[in-house]
């Protein structure tokens, strides 16, 4: 499965932090079903076979939705639970050392806070770019901010599909109107809620309503 701009619309990367009584398969599940138009399964603390058991929950979830699945940084687990793709860092391998992993046909996503390294990552075959953070987020306090300019500069400057990321909720979300983006990734604007499902519609509404604007 191949991602286009359509599929960046609400991008959804899970966390653990929010569970409670349900598992991370009914959180996205509830997702799912409001509307998310992409999965990124995101585990810092499992195991390789814990993780490896998740992933291909969320394989058969996402593939049920029509909704492409990658993974978070985890090459090895991509693979082995046949992942749509991976999502990389700039600490990470490079795109074209990830790519001879994958294949042809799955999916390179590449978070990028620079022009210059939006600009290299296209160039080495990345398929979408993950720009922030663009607001301050408490699930990644080591995160770089982005500023409005130079997000619109990345946008102007690739031809790939380009999401924000990093503390957007629905209070924020259409101060992004105008800058070029193709969609938002959201953690806990999703997952804190107690109606994921309704999050994700509101959500969804108001990407699209910001797009257009």
């Amino acid at each position: 499965m191949k991602c286009d701009k359509k599929s960046m619309l609400l991008y959804a990367v899970t966390d653990r932090t929010w569970l409670g009584v349900q598992t991370l398969a009914m959180q996205v599940e509830e997702a799912l079903m409001g509307g998310v138009t992409f999965v990124q399964l995101r585990e810092k603390n499992l195991d390789y076979a814990l993780f490896l058991e998740e992933a291909k929950k969320m394989k058969v979830l996402c593939k049920k939705y029509h909704v492409p699945f990658v993974i978070n940084d985890n090459v090895d687990i991509a693979i082995a639970s046949d992942a749509d793709g991976v999502h990389i860092g700039q600490s990470d391998r490079k795109v074209s050392e990830v790519r001879s992993c994958l294949g042809a046909d799955k999916i390179i996503g590449v978070s990028a806070q620079t022009v210059d390294q939006a600009i290299l990552a296209q160039q080495e075959g990345a398929d979408y770019l993950g720009v922030g953070a663009v607001f301050s987020t408490s699930t990644k306090l080591d995160a770089d901010s982005v500023s409005f300019q130079t997000l619109k500069s990345i946008c102007k400057a690739v031809n790939i599909p380009v999401i924000a990321i990093g503390g957007i909720n629905e209070n924020n979300i259409l101060e992004l109107s105008g800058t070029g983006i193709d969609g938002v990734a959201v953690i806990s604007a999703l997952f804190e809620k107690t109606d994921i499902k309704s999050a994700t519609e509101n959500l969804c509404t108001l990407s699209k309503n910001m797009i257009k604007l």
